[in-house]
């Protein structure tokens, strides 16, 4: 497989990102960008952080989340080795997410 490395091209997907001001606009761009699977797969990584973050035992989170704990550890080792994208994440979303708009939760992926 080949290395990614960032550039312009990835910048721009990033500006995109930043571009968008609701969550029904991340939920559009997202569908739009990824395949079903994807987001499944995105979404299951970012489950698994935050229940890291909660400091719950790697088999735990692997039977709650239905996953292998090789992926459970996997996300662990970039969570905790990795650029702190996640740790970035996770401090501004506890400090935003009282303003954030509602998630049209529940709609089914196709």
């Amino acid at each position: 497989m080949k290395k990614f490395e960032f550039s312009e091209k990835s910048n721009n997907l990033f500006k995109a990102i930043l571009s968008l001001k609701t969550m029904p606009e991340a939920e559009k761009f997202f569908r739009d960008l990824c395949t079903a699977e994807e987001l499944r797969a995105m979404t299951e990584r970012w489950e698994i952080v935050l229940l890291l973050k909660q400091d719950l035992p790697y088999r735990e989170i692997a039977e709650k989340l239905k996953v292998s704990t090789t992926t459970v550890a996997r996300v662990a080792f970039w969570l905790n080795n990795g650029m702190g994208g996640y740790k970035i994440a996770i401090d501004r979303s506890k400090t935003e997410s009282h303003h954030r708009n509602s998630s049209s939760t529940g709609k089914e992926l196709r």
